[in-house]
């Protein structure tokens, strides 16, 4: 009975316990990832930016001035409203910032109202209101139709 004993317990000490991850289905499941990532990007077209709609105040300010950017670069500057001036015609962006400080100073109370058309650059208006910022100027905004 005590050789049995033993031999069985030789034989156990014999065999090592084997401890070995699977990684088969992690393969599987990582290969399905990037397939479906690799799929996704061609689906949705990167060059088209969906911009959100504006929705207009209630009631514009009566008195404001008003910059407007064309599309071919022209920029024209005036004070729209009650109090309305005829806009100028501004030659570059320097002489349209040196009109808005004198008209700023003279009318601190009104806000800034850039017009832009949908050809205009983005670059521009930010600029603007950028600028429009600096010189102390809180009420910016952007004229939508």
């Amino acid at each position: 009975m005590g050789s049995s004993f033993n031999s069985s317990m030789r034989g156990g000490r014999g065999r090592k316990f084997k401890s070995e991850i699977n990684v088969v289905p992690y393969i599987d499941v990582m290969l399905v990832l990037l397939i479906i990532f690799m799929v996704m990007p061609s689906s949705n077209n990167p060059s088209v930016v969906d911009l959100p709609n504006a929705e207009k105040t209630t009631r514009p300010p009566d008195d404001y001035i008003q910059i407007v950017l064309k599309p071919n670069g022209a920029l024209s500057i005036g004070i729209q409203g009650k109090n309305q001036e005829a806009p100028e015609t501004a030659p570059n962006r320097d002489a349209l910032l040196k009109k808005l400080r004198v008209l700023h100073s003279d009318n601190p109370d009104y806000p800034v109202l850039i017009a832009g058309d949908k050809e205009s650059k983005y670059d521009d208006v930010i600029q603007l209101i950028s600028e429009s910022k600096k010189m102390g100027i809180n009420r910016v905004g952007l004229a939508t139709k």
